[in-house]
């Protein structure tokens, strides 16, 4: 894999790309998290995730890998060579606490995890509610991200690592929203 170029991660971040959102659900901790660590159901909430299967473990638990089924449309940051239409990506969950927290790495073609983690956290607010903070921090880049940035000159580079952040924040933003919509519907609030 290239090496990260340094200016990447200037101007103050420890990080390529890190977003979150948090929202407020109307359902305890423990009927969250079964939702969001049901990735298999992604498609429900994600704007790229369409679902997808586990393919290795015991589904929701640390060490089980699952395979997900993405799509990404041409109005994407449509000027930089980044994937389009359907691809597949393999994930690690790292962390599994119920009720908690839920915490997935994507792996290497080979199966080695990238410093690429997604994660639901969840904590309890009253009446029964749940505070969810949905969270993405890429360190490094990846085998895909290595390749579309080398071959970007430096401003390229620099307006892609802001563009893709912007795009990561609506995503994430997007899930959330979503997924508050499913959890409350199911539960008829």
């Amino acid at each position: 894999m290239t090496d990260q170029p340094t200016h990447l991660v200037a101007e103050g971040r420890s990080a390529i790309f890190e977003v979150r959102a948090e929202t407020v659900v109307s359902a305890p901790p423990e009927v969250v998290y079964d939702t969001v660590s049901d990735l298999g159901r992604s498609g429900e909430w994600s704007p790229e995730c369409k679902g997808g299967t586990w393919v290795e473990g015991e589904p929701r638990t640390v060490g089980a890998v699952f395979r997900g089924d993405n799509v990404r449309g041409t109005d994407v940051v449509s000027w930089a060579p980044v994937i389009r239409g359907p691809w597949t990506t393999e994930s690690e969950v790292i962390e599994a606490e119920p009720g908690r927290v839920f915490r997935w790495s994507i792996l290497t073609g080979d199966r080695r995890r990238q410093d690429s983690v997604w994660s639901f956290e969840i904590t309890p607010e009253a009446e029964g509610a749940s505070r969810v903070v949905h969270h993405f921090r890429l360190g490094k880049l990846t085998e895909g991200l290595a390749k579309i940035i080398s071959g970007l000159p430096e401003d390229r580079q620099r307006q892609f690592v802001t563009e893709w952040n912007d795009k990561l924040a609506g995503d994430v933003t997007a899930t959330l929203d979503r997924i508050k919509v499913v959890i409350e519907k199911a539960a008829g609030k």
